[in-house]
């Protein structure tokens, strides 16, 4: 089904009404949510007992002392004392609190929250059907404290949010959070097996007696350029073992678009990017931006997707029997088919959360912003913002516009990061202190600017990704043969899939639906077995074109780094900053002119692709491969100019 035929849900404004009552009376209002299949709420306690008697947890604590040498009564303390470091204490005075003080800010922050009403029916439905998993995009801290506050305003049952451990080392704030129904985890475990052990039978359990929604981030971490990062399939094993091991009937996930027209951090995500070390959470540091409630973040959008059934999905695709050769207790290693299923999961869950996230008429402003940095004139950054508009709704975006009126200059100047001249629109720049700025400054400021800019621009990468891949693909294989374009379409298909959410085995699929996204919009003819542009194709194609440049160089200066200065004994430590150093020098020479290449998050990706594509070792570059960086290099180059000539 053409995606741009695809019904839409209405949404509604949930601080409309947070405007016009008391929000003293909304946080002590009677909250009686429906719980999965009429369960008594499991009290916190409870829940930590039932997790130290489990079967699974003693094995694995039985396992321990064995190897350790230290006693069953030691190991575990040790384990409870894990479990109670980790552990929730839900409790519904810290809630209200939460909903009263929310209430203020999201009023001063946003000027409307809107939730898809529909969704919300679906998931209270769902939650009484089967265990939910919400799996909401990351963006913002926002995030988790949104998904609460809007389930509390529908009277849902309220998630248990897994959290990083560095929110726990905030004085007050990561208890009150604790309280509210975080949970606290190690960024990562090493091969302590009794802290996994600890953590997925808490989940697990939690899941099982159907105690709480169980809400987490697939993408692990905020998106610093606010693109979907590869998701990770840690939490999501954990999650679907107990359909597999048949102890539960099915599990709903439910993934959540939070789509924001600013994000608080923007400035500070750019500033990360440039190197600046990220400020360690405190409650000093919270304090000190309560001076972001002075500004105005416009809108934003929350659309819960109808949940997605784990057994479907396994219709077919999963033998649960192979779970049943081993005791329930015993912890297996995922065999190669379950880990394909599941990663499949995740980038459909990934996916779906791009489609449903709501682009903003400033997104496509940044976007073309960015292919004229120097700025446009006002009117013709108005018509351009109208035919990309167009453009996007027929490849499927999901647009919120203001109304059917055409395009004012109200709207294209309602950017945070441009300012007006009197018919120009430039990106604006980042002020530095006062003074004479260094060569170095000016250039850092500059790139502080385009990134905020690129973060809005990424917000709408997906629904362009795959025909601008295919436009670079025509450029650059000297055929119009569809089987030749193809092979250069899955070349740069695979080298950007670290870049973007590409699932992998899917490029066939990919390549089609680029296909039928150009030939829709007749910037490509298909004849027989040839793909042509159409003669009113170029601007469409250059446009796809232009949008992936920044990547494209960025790849190629990776490149030319490897070849020209990169040393043997170069750590990937080391390899960030050194790139960063060569790019700065690169664009003080003159010889460089995009600053998106001064992000780390590209730099890291153009390494990890490297990597995988065996260019390069971990510990330096491959000898035997420098061919391979140099065809790259060259390839590049070609795919990001041809179209201009």
């Amino acid at each position: 089904k053409d995606p741009v035929l695809k019904k839409r849900d209405d949404f509604e404004d949930i601080l409309e009404e947070r405007r016009n009552s008391s929000d003293l009376r909304y946080a002590f209002k009677c909250y009686t949510p429906v719980l999965y299949r009429g369960l008594t709420p499991c009290k916190a306690a409870t829940l930590k007992s039932m997790v130290l008697q489990s079967e699974q947890l003693l094995h694995v604590i039985n396992q321990v002392s064995a190897e350790s040498g230290e006693s069953t009564d030691v190991v575990k303390d040790e384990a409870a004392a894990i479990l109670e470091e980790m552990a929730h204490r839900l409790q519904l005075r810290t809630i209200r609190f939460f909903a009263y003080t929310l209430s203020k800010a999201f009023k001063a922050l946003y000027r409307s929250v809107c939730v898809n009403e529909e969704g919300i029916q679906r998931l209270q439905q769902a939650m009484q059907e089967h265990p939910v998993v919400l799996l909401p995009s990351h963006r913002s801290y926002m995030d988790f404290l949104m998904m609460s506050y809007i389930l509390y305003t529908y009277d849902l049952s309220l998630p248990v949010i897994a959290a990083g451990m560095d929110f726990l080392g905030m004085k007050f704030v990561g208890e009150m959070l604790r309280m509210s129904g975080a949970f606290f985890i190690r960024r990562s475990f090493g091969g302590d097996q009794l802290y996994w052990a600890v953590f997925s039978e808490y989940v697990k359990t939690m899941l099982r007696k159907g105690y709480a929604p169980i809400e987490f981030f697939l993408e692990g971490t905020r998106s610093r350029t606010c693109k979907s990062l590869t998701p990770k399939l840690g939490l999501l094993n954990i999650v679907m073992e107990p359909f597999f091991k048949g102890e539960v009937f099915d599990v709903n996930l439910v993934p959540v678009s939070m789509s924001y027209e600013r994000v608080l951090e923007e400035s500070l995500y750019a500033r990360e990017l440039l190197g600046v070390p990220k400020p360690k959470e405190s409650t000093s540091g919270l304090l000190k931006a309560r001076k972001i409630l002075s500004e105005d973040y416009g809108s934003m959008h929350v659309y819960f997707s109808p949940p997605v059934s784990v057994r479907s999905l396994a219709q077919g695709r999963i033998n649960r029997s192979q779970f049943n050769l081993t005791p329930r207790h015993v912890a297996q290693k995922p065999s190669e088919e379950t880990q394909a299923f599941v990663n499949d999961v995740a980038y459909r869950i990934v996916r779906l959360q791009q489609e449903n996230m709501v682009v903003k008429p400033w997104v496509l402003v940044a976007t073309l912003l960015l292919q004229s940095v120097e700025g446009m004139e006002l009117t013709e950054l108005m018509e351009q913002t109208s035919w990309l508009r167009d453009l996007a709704r027929m490849f499927g975006a999901f647009l919120d516009w203001p109304g059917t009126r055409p395009l004012n200059s109200k709207v294209v100047l309602g950017g945070p990061v441009i300012r007006r001249l009197p018919v120009h629109i430039p990106i604006r720049q980042v002020e530095g202190p006062q003074g004479p700025e260094t060569p170095e400054e000016a250039l850092f400021n500059r790139a502080v600017s385009v990134l905020s800019c690129a973060s809005y621009r990424n917000q709408v990468l997906h629904v362009f990704l795959r025909p601008a891949l295919l436009a670079m693909a025509l450029s650059n294989a000297n055929s119009s043969r569809k089987e030749d374009i193809y092979s250069c379409f899955d070349f740069l298909r695979n080298v950007f899939s670290d870049e973007f959410i590409l699932s992998p085995g899917a490029s066939v699929q990919d390549f089609d639906e680029a296909c039928h996204l150009l030939v829709k919009c007749g910037a490509v003819e298909l004849l027989h077995q040839d793909v042509v542009m159409a003669e009113s194709g170029r601007t469409v194609l250059s446009f796809l074109t232009l949008l992936l440049e920044p990547f494209l160089q960025g790849y190629q200066v990776v490149c030319r780094y490897l070849r020209e200065e990169a040393t043997e004994n170069l750590t990937e430590k080391q390899f960030i900053p050194a790139v960063r150093s060569f790019a700065v020098k690169l664009h003080l020479s003159g010889s460089l002119k995009c600053y998106e290449v001064l992000s780390s998050d590209l730099q890291k990706n153009a390494l990890n692709a490297l990597i995988r594509l065996n260019v390069v070792r971990r510990d330096g570059l491959m000898s035997n491969q420098v061919a391979i960086v140099s065809s790259i290099h060259g390839m590049l180059i070609h795919s990001a100019f041809s179209l201009e000539n």
